[in-house]
């Protein structure tokens, strides 16, 4: 009977490990003792190196586990996650990118303090209310990325882009010598409509914490009651100005993801505006010839020396999932923080740097192992971008990129619209 029950289980699982986008779910029928798993994540890249790792859990675990993806171009995840929980059967995991976000699904969230992965991470998400509620994904990080390669062909120190003056004498170098280096343009950046998580979020978090101590949350909450710091925003629009004057202008507004990331991987941009999650496109195709830096984003008051890093999101229980499905929940969580598998999963298959202090691995991949290496030597700045209210960054701050990009204001304008955004939050 006991054999006859696993194969049955791995028939099954061949069939419901895999990513949903919209399809119905399938029946659950009568398993007996086996509980299922449903995980609801947004991550398109990893969607396969995690539904094998869940179904190997699964097998070893005599559960269950359905991984559906939500993510990219395709998908839109917390829209998509609101309709999750009017089907027949919720997600038992889902994701969730910050406080922001925490408080779209707070009724739904489960308590997780006292887990065993909490006293391995610095970085849990807490809730207003003291709870541990969310389980760090992994850590992201940007700066400004660099071919190395070509800045020492230019003869300019990655040391010297600690400041808009530093950045002001590189970006010029490299402008009279493109055609030398072979470039199209100094910077890869784009503020097209589709790019706002990028302007509205990335670039914008220079305002919300660049050159503060990491857990400095002050301009982070004076935001959010309505309070702006001009001082701040004059330091990130010239910084927001110089990336614009020395990105081709084509790109610049209306370029795309794909365009932006392959300018550099091309060797055709010295810089580009991006996180280690680039890293899959660097190294596919036989990878990159070329060796890679970051350097911090000039967009603080004076010099800066951090990038920034922080989970880009969190692994959630529901709390309406039934008691099993919450212990099994937390114990995947469990795992996949403290044991061998999940420590080689998180590294070697999802290419991510883990937020948990036992893993040993350390990621090969390009801008991984530059964020690792930042990171440990304590140079990092925190994200407090996912803090802000749903839609504020991507919906009300990106989009004044653009009109600053394409001339329809000019940088006084740009500086007082983003005064004027923040000040609505008041109301």
């Amino acid at each position: 009977m006991k054999k006859f029950l696993l194969l049955f289980v791995s028939l099954m699982l061949a069939f419901t490990v895999a990513a949903c986008n919209g399809t119905d779910d399938p029946d659950d029928g009568d398993l007996g003792d086996v509980e299922r798993l449903v995980i609801y994540q947004n991550k398109v890249e990893i969607d396969a190196e995690l539904s094998a790792y869940a179904e190997a859990w699964g097998n070893a675990n005599n559960v269950i586990v359905e991984v559906r993806t939500c993510g990219g171009d395709a998908c839109a995840y917390a829209d998509n996650l609101q309709t999750e929980f009017l089907r027949a059967r919720e997600p038992d995991i889902f994701v969730i990118e910050g406080l922001g976000q925490y408080l779209d699904f707070a009724e739904k969230i489960y308590d997780m303090t006292g887990a065993d992965w909490i006293d391995d991470t610095d970085v849990p998400l807490v809730a207003p209310n003291g709870e541990i509620v969310g389980f760090p994904v992994n850590f992201e990080g940007w700066g400004m990325a660099f071919n190395r390669d070509i800045l020492d062909e230019a003869g300019i120190d990655p040391d010297t882009l600690t400041s808009r003056e530093g950045y002001a004498a590189a970006f010029a170098t490299l402008e009279d010598m493109k055609d030398e280096l072979g470039l199209d343009t100094v910077v890869s950046f784009t503020t097209q409509a589709d790019m706002t998580w990028v302007t509205g979020l990335h670039n914008f978090n220079g305002y919300l914490s660049s050159g503060l101590d990491y857990n400095d949350d002050s301009v982070i909450t004076d935001l959010l009651a309505g309070v702006a710091h001009r001082d701040r925003l004059e330091a990130l629009a010239d910084w927001v100005e110089l990336l614009n004057m020395y990105t081709e202008e084509s790109l610049l507004i209306s370029g795309t993801y794909e365009e932006q990331v392959n300018s550099f991987k091309t060797g055709r941009a010295a810089f580009v505006h991006q996180g280690n999650w680039i890293d899959p496109q660097l190294i596919e195709d036989g990878g990159i010839d070329f060796e890679v830096g970051y350097a911090p984003h000039a967009s603080g008051l004076g010099e800066v020396d951090s990038i920034f890093v922080a989970p880009p999101s969190y692994y959630v229980v529901n709390v309406d999932s039934t008691p099993e499905r919450r212990d099994l929940a937390v114990q995947f969580l469990n795992d996949m923080a403290l044991t061998e598998a999940g420590h080689k999963y998180m590294v070697e298959d999802a290419n991510y740097v883990p937020a948990f202090n036992s893993v040993e691995l350390l990621p090969t991949s390009p801008l991984s192992a530059e964020v690792t290496r930042w990171a440990q030597d304590g140079n990092i700045y925190a994200w407090w971008q996912n803090d802000m209210p749903t839609g504020f960054g991507m919906g009300e701050i990106g989009p004044i990129y653009s009109l600053f990009a394409n001339g329809t204001i000019d940088k006084e304008q740009f500086i007082d619209a983003l005064e004027e955004e923040i000040e609505t939050l008041a109301d």
